[in-house]
């Protein structure tokens, strides 16, 4: 039987994951720049978690959760999603009580879905929460932190979709209204749609299919359910996005697959990526805190796909960092390791990335696994270098002549600050 990964679970070799690396690199600082701290969250949370703030009657509850029964008989599931574990932690570590936070994370999250391009089992999600802050600012906040990763990254093209679900009292008033309506076209609905009618008539609104989207057309409008209030923190958001200069549109459609959104709720998309459109989304979720036993704590945040904006930078061509070697050290007689090892130490120190020629073979055989590793630069280091305290350096990627150097001189030739080497050969 030959072993291979399951499916919808991938490996992500170095080449995609220097994009990956590049994602979360901006994430971070733009998460960072706006004042949010990293939290670590486990990979397995209770069931019970989910159920209570996804809502048990989403797909990811219903149909998508890895869920399983552990030795002690305790009902526990992969982490589907981030939002509820950050909740969780806050109020178990007393994190959320009169207190205002701003929260990071990143990592897998687990979903049993039909694999294809850019949406997995075990997908990655760089997420921000940001606790205790009820007024539209946070929610301009947030957007305008999303936006500025898409900067940082270089990535054009993002449409921002922007929606309000009101109060809980406006959503509950809307739901009601709206099933009303698709009980009286129930034929004309598909079959999920149908599904949806008594159990999440809100996310029958998003639907793809072409019936369902055409009763949708003439549906109520959650516009027509939103009290002053909740009208007034919407405007509010739209007019803190235009002062920005951050280009939206509304989409009255866009209600997110989860039960505990309230008030903004917004996605960026892209046409780049077929179906799977969503790089980003999130909103407000101003009574998640106390549903799952915490005060009335208001919220907002989102999460974006680490594997679909990879697949941007892919497309899109754009630069990431390179992290191939840029020093290989070639090496020859038993009584030149000692000193190549202290030397590729010495080179490490001053900042160069450097490979250190192992596995034997001549000279020949060791430039051409320098060449295959990406380096620019091959240090040569044999018994009649090692007696003159010497190195030959070879430019791997311009015809230029080999030189021979002291360890100093080859240092700085190579860009490096010997200053700061604190090895000494």
């Amino acid at each position: 039987m030959r072993l291979q990964s399951l499916r919808g679970f991938r490996d992500i070799l170095p080449d995609e994951a220097a994009r990956w690396q590049r994602i979360l690199d901006a994430a971070r600082a733009a998460a960072e720049a706006y004042g949010y701290r990293q939290i670590h969250l486990p990979l397995v949370e209770a069931t019970e978690l989910f159920k209570r703030s996804v809502g048990e009657a989403t797909d990811i509850v219903a149909k998508e959760m890895f869920s399983f029964r552990d030795r002690d008989k305790t009902d526990m599931s992969l982490r589907p999603e981030g939002t509820a574990s950050c909740v969780r932690a806050g109020i178990e570590h007393g994190l959320l009580h009169n207190q205002q936070q701003r929260l990071w994370y990143s990592g897998p999250m687990f979903r049993h879905e039909r694999p294809q391009a850019g949406r997995y089992r075990q997908f990655h999600q760089f997420g921000v929460e940001a606790f205790g802050m009820a007024d539209p600012a946070c929610d301009i906040e947030v957007i305008a932190m999303s936006a500025a990763i898409w900067r940082a990254l270089g990535l054009e093209g993002l449409t921002l979709e922007l929606n309000t679900l009101g109060s809980p009292e406006c959503r509950t008033r809307y739901r009601e209204q709206l099933r009303d309506f698709l009980r009286e076209h129930i034929d004309a609905l598909d079959a999920d749609a149908r599904e949806r009618v008594e159990t999440n008539p809100l996310r029958v609104l998003d639907s793809k299919h072409p019936d369902t989207r055409a009763v949708v057309a003439d549906a109520p409008r959650m516009a027509d359910s939103l009290s002053a209030e909740a009208r007034a923190h919407f405007e509010a958001v739209c007019a803190g996005l235009d002062g920005l200069g951050i280009a939206w549109t509304h989409n009255s459609n866009l209600v997110r697959g989860l039960d505990y959104y309230t008030h903004t709720v917004f996605e960026w998309t892209t046409d780049q990526l077929g179906a799977q459109g969503t790089v980003c989304a999130g909103g407000r979720y101003d009574g998640l805190v106390e549903q799952l036993g915490g005060g009335e704590v208001a919220a907002v945040g989102f999460a974006m796909g680490i594997e679909r904006l990879a697949l941007l930078l892919e497309q899109a061509e754009l630069p990431v960092a390179d992290s191939a070697p840029q020093v290989y050290l070639c090496w020859q007689g038993d009584d030149c390791l000692p000193a190549a090892q202290r030397i590729g130490e010495r080179l490490r120190a001053a900042g160069l990335r450097t490979v250190v020629n192992a596995g034997g073979g001549s000279f020949k055989a060791q430039f051409k696994r320098a060449d295959r590793s990406g380096a620019d630069w091959a240090l040569v280091l044999g018994p009649d270098e090692l007696a003159s305290d010497t190195l030959q350096l070879k430019s791997l990627r311009q015809r230029e002549p080999q030189r021979t150097l002291t360890v100093d001189e080859a240092l700085a030739q190579l860009g490096a600050d010997v200053a700061i080497d604190p090895i000494a050969v």
